[in-house]
């Protein structure tokens, strides 16, 4: 028997990752019981657990405490604090992003978010040498071949081949995947296992690669392009290069295994993931003298795109901000979240929303246990510690509209789908902000 639907909401934006799939039908029965119909375990997963709006708002100490209490509490920690820290924001919307850079500046603090732990290189990289970048829609449209680099799709995206990629019929892509030759380029003991999306569906050419060796083997492409005849290429390298030559428009997708941030791996300190991916950024630039080709970052969170945006319209700088002289400062490892607790330089922190909070050191997550930390995260998000002050949020589009941006910067909106008596974050930080005296 089929379950009672008591209401239905069609063409929803999905945050579950960066693609931000916008043409999700969420249909909620009369018990109570939410239906999402694409095929998407991580979107599915997503909105069943963060769709309860009947949480107890606020806590205090682990103890129930009233909203205002709690923000009372939080407005003294950071009234209190010398250099406190404020980071997250990937699950947040352009008005509280917005909120939280008002804060900071008021605090006097160091504002990051999580692109410090993610593709926190690759933005230093197109800072260093540019990015020939498109549009998804774009990709859809016009590309051929596909190139996957560091990442599995398959699992951090799963439905970015189905409807961006790899299976769409595109305007000058007509037939589709049958149009397209599909790559994917990784670290050998990982790469056969990848796959394209949740069905398992495979690549055409799948180039194995030794842990380290992706600068080299960009360099080797880089010299294969100039038509050098001295290079020690495979014979899947030369086979790649003839394919990028002779396309009409290219697209590469590189992940974490590139930029090789803590996210990916547990020695992200000593890596150079930033020279990998510019190295990658010159070679599509290069190739735009032939051909059209570009290049796009496979985001992970739903709005770290737009955390990047709100930051560097508001301060000039994409993460990593730091406000102690009055006027926005920008030093990646500086006054990044990770290595200003691993260095005890913040004495207090707002985490907004702690999704990566795990990926942190070992030190850097002893530092938050041991200074004042104040937690602002949707439903069903704990960290493993215990905050200071915990308070619950609205979530976008769920609870409350917003804007939140795709992975390729394209801004959408998000729609109030019914009611819930949580404060939205940007409510939260602006009421923290009113009760704090400016630095």
């Amino acid at each position: 028997m089929d379950t009672p639907v008591e209401q239905t909401w069609n063409n929803v934006p999905c945050p579950g990752c960066a693609c931000v799939c916008d043409d999700i039908t969420l249909k909620r029965s009369t018990a109570g019981q939410l239906l999402f119909s694409a095929k998407c375990e991580l979107g599915e997963s997503w909105f069943q657990n963060h769709a309860d709006g009947s949480y107890h708002s606020a806590t205090i100490d682990g103890k129930p405490a009233e909203q205002s209490a709690a923000i009372n509490h939080a407005a003294n920690i950071l009234n209190t604090a010398n250099y406190p820290l404020i980071y997250g924001l990937s699950r947040s919307s352009t008005p509280g992003q917005r909120a939280a850079v008002r804060l900071a500046e008021q605090l006097r603090g160091a504002l990051d978010t999580t692109a410090s732990l993610c593709h926190g290189p690759s933005i230093m990289a197109l800072q260093e040498v540019g990015e020939v970048t498109s549009t998804l829609g774009e990709i859809r449209n016009r590309a051929d071949p596909v190139i996957f680099w560091g990442c599995n799709p398959g699992s951090s995206h799963p439905r970015h081949a189905e409807r961006y990629s790899v299976f769409p019929e595109g305007r000058y892509v007509r037939g589709g995947r049958s149009d397209r030759k599909i790559v994917m380029i990784g670290e050998a003991d990982l790469v056969h296992d990848w796959r394209l999306d949740q069905n398992g569906s495979q690549p055409d050419l799948v180039i194995p690669l030794e842990p380290g060796t992706d600068f080299e083997t960009v360099l080797k492409l880089q010299l294969l392009l100039k038509g050098s005849s001295n290079v020690n290429a495979s014979s899947e390298l030369h086979q790649l290069m003839q394919m990028m030559r002779s396309c009409n428009y290219g697209v590469v997708f590189f992940g974490l295994g590139l930029a090789k941030t803590s996210m990916w791996t547990s020695d992200a300190g000593s890596n150079t993931g930033h020279i990998d991916v510019a190295a990658l950024l010159k070679l599509v630039s290069d190739l735009n003298a032939i051909t059209r080709f570009t290049a796009r970052r496979m985001r992970l969170q739903g709005d770290v795109s737009g955390a990047d945006s709100v930051l560097c319209w508001q301060t000039g700088y994409p993460f990593g901000v730091d406000f102690s002289r009055g006027y926005p400062r920008y030093n990646p490892g500086e006054y990044t979240a990770n290595e200003l607790l691993e260095r005890g330089d913040a004495d207090a922190a707002v985490l907004i929303g702690t999704e990566t909070v795990k990926f942190f050191s070992d030190e850097a997550k002893a530092q938050l246990k041991n200074i004042p930390t104040i937690v602002i995260d949707y439903p069903n998000c704990m960290p493993d510690f215990q905050p200071n002050v915990h308070i619950t949020t609205a979530v976008y589009g769920i609870h409350a509209a917003g804007t939140i941006y795709r992975m390729d910067n394209v801004p959408l909106s998000t729609h109030k789908l019914w009611d819930s008596e949580l404060p939205t974050d940007e409510f939260v930080l602006n009421a923290i902000s009113d009760l704090c005296s400016w630095n």
